[in-house]
């Protein structure tokens, strides 16, 4: 199995600043690509485990979202949102030189990638979303930044408080209902990358609220991107945790969800991945491995060529 450290790190100048990018190479020059999304309050490390499962045999871009972790300091453009992140998709796609790819997108990412692929549909050869990406029963009326608060939780209340130290910004996510008994050195690596150090030394998440807020409320809202994946004309593969996002029994999509959600099941491939969650479905052993088989299905078919990226190094933040 491949190392996830074993990754180069590029600067990709988007409106209003540079999006930092993680490229695992593949071994083979004629590979295919495959450009990996992560969640709302996630960074690029969150593939961290999946790259370590393709193990070489894809090229893998992952981009760290704007107002999040090496991408934080691009400057707010007029406004946060959905529709900005899939522009930043398209335009990896644009710097690397590559005329499609297959996208991959977990929870919001999920949405981010069926929205890039629904308005683009010649960029894009196929998905894979991981547990999100389709439409789920939302309560009538209700507020966005309420219901943003009871579904995610302590990924938001992060955003709000100040730890003393990179351990324990760690151990508040230890506590996490996802992460006990799930712990791996791949998370570590994707929580260091979260990590702010302010002049005192004490430490915050990387993510500017407003980003979480403003992507977060698009999702709730705007219909186009909640129905986005019924927009897309590639094959999709929707990958679901079993379990939810503090690892309640029920996940976020049943069979009845997706047929509410109106998925057409001869294009849209659903598969459950039983023993996950929302948060370990991206992790070490059945999740990722899951997701490595899609990719790896998707990218079969298509082209290779390994893309030309140019960037620079970006000074590390500190380690937790």
């Amino acid at each position: 199995m491949a190392d996830f450290r074993n990754f180069e790190e590029y600067q990709i100048p988007v409106p209003g600043g540079d999006l930092a990018v993680l490229r695992w190479r593949a071994t083979a020059a004629a590979a295919p690509t495959a450009v990996l999304v992560h969640g709302i309050t996630g960074n690029a490390l969150a593939w961290a485990a999946v790259a370590e499962a393709v193990a070489g045999r894809v090229n893998l871009l992952a981009l760290d979202l704007r107002g999040r972790a090496y991408s934080r300091d691009i400057a707010p453009p007029p406004p946060w949102g959905l529709d900005i992140d899939a522009e930043d998709v398209i335009a990896v796609l644009d710097h690397a030189g590559l005329d499609s790819a297959v996208l991959v997108g977990h929870s919001l990412g999920a949405f981010i990638v069926c929205t890039a692929a629904a308005r683009h549909p010649e960029r894009v050869r196929s998905l894979v979303a991981v547990d999100g990406g389709a439409r789920f029963g939302l309560p009538p009326d209700i507020d966005p930044d309420e219901l943003l608060e009871l579904t995610v939780g302590p990924a938001v209340k992060k955003l709000r408080m100040v730890f003393a130290d990179g351990e324990a910004y760690l151990d508040f996510h230890r506590a996490h209902p996802s992460f006990v008994g799930n712990w791996s050195p791949q998370l570590t690596a994707y929580l260091a990358r979260d990590t702010f150090w302010l002049p005192d030394g004490r430490v915050i998440s990387s993510c500017i609220e407003a980003a979480i807020r403003a992507d977060g409320r698009q999702l709730i809202v705007d219909d186009f991107v909640n129905d986005a994946i019924n927009h897309t004309t590639c094959p999709v593969t929707l990958l679901c945790a079993e379990r939810g996002i503090l690892n309640q029994p029920q996940g976020f999509y049943s069979d009845e969800v997706l047929d509410a959600a109106g998925i057409d099941r001869d294009r849209v491939a659903a598969q459950l991945i039983p023993g996950t969650n929302h948060y370990t479905v991206v992790g070490p052993g059945d999740g990722a491995d899951s997701i490595t088989a899609a990719i790896l299905a998707h990218a079969g078919a298509a082209a290779g060529g390994a893309p030309e990226l140019t960037g620079s190094g970006i000074p590390l933040r500190g380690a937790a």
